[in-house]
């Protein structure tokens, strides 16, 4: 298994309940991380737990762009949880470091790094990618749009992604979390009823990716919220502090 994301409380519930339900483990699990501190962390919890090797990999996706570190994995799925919220759109909207920031992170620098290991299952004709976007995708709304707008683009990317592999026997998942209880939210007002927690994520990803699902919502309830959200006429639509 290959982590983006490894310090993600999504990623890592992911990677518990995976061992959890495998009691053959698997043959390593590929940690990549900016975070080796955290993700040593991590990896000392699976190794205990779990008996579960693994390898951290260095890698910050505004820095690194040698793909060769890669290059001796061997693994046929893929979890890419990577992510970065940055500011709101009254202190971040014109601030181009945070502007960058977010798109690179959720899309630009993100989506040709999976190309590299999607080129490998291809070649292999075997393996997984799930990744994980955001409700902030399926419209643009004035208070996180920088963000959502990024979400978006690798939305529309998996959906190829997923069309294309298809017929090279790789599988591709898309993941659409409503509001979630993690580090990247901590201090936010979010609803109970509408908000998930890391496990319970983990729990019905983990799920869908042994049916072989190729887009779900973490949360049922949003499927409805954003039925609704996106049929709202634009000249009502605009006028909602959303």
């Amino acid at each position: 298994m290959i982590i983006l994301g490894t310090t993600s409380d999504i990623s890592q519930a992911f990677i518990d309940k995976s061992l959890s339900e495998n009691s053959d483990k698997y043959k390593k699990i590929y940690l990549v991380t900016s975070n080796e501190e955290e993700t040593k962390r991590f990896a000392q919890h699976i190794l205990v737990k779990f008996k579960q090797e693994s390898e951290i990999i260095s890698f910050d996706l505004m820095k690194d762009h040698d793909y060769s570190v890669f290059d001796h994995i061997d693994s046929d799925l893929l979890f890419c949880a990577s992510g970065y919220l940055g500011k709101n759109t009254e202190d971040g909207l014109y601030n181009l470091s945070n502007t960058e920031h977010i798109i690179n992170i959720n899309y630009a620098k993100l989506v040709p790094l999976i190309n590299y290991f999607a080129q490998k299952f291809e070649q292999n004709k075997n393996g997984t990618i799930i990744g994980l976007s955001s409700v902030a995708g399926l419209r643009g709304r004035q208070s996180n749009f920088i963000y959502g707008s990024a979400k978006a683009g690798f939305l529309t990317y998996l959906d190829g992604l997923r069309n294309y592999l298809f017929s090279k026997n790789v599988h591709v998942m898309s993941v659409i979390p409503g509001f979630m209880d993690t580090k990247m939210t901590a201090g936010m007002p979010l609803p109970k009823p509408l908000t998930a927690t890391s496990s319970k994520a983990a729990s019905i990803i983990y799920k869908a990716y042994k049916k072989k699902k190729n887009k779900i919502y973490v949360t049922s309830i949003w499927w409805a919220i954003m039925t609704i959200i996106k049929n709202i006429p634009e000249f009502i639509f605009k006028k909602l502090k959303m």
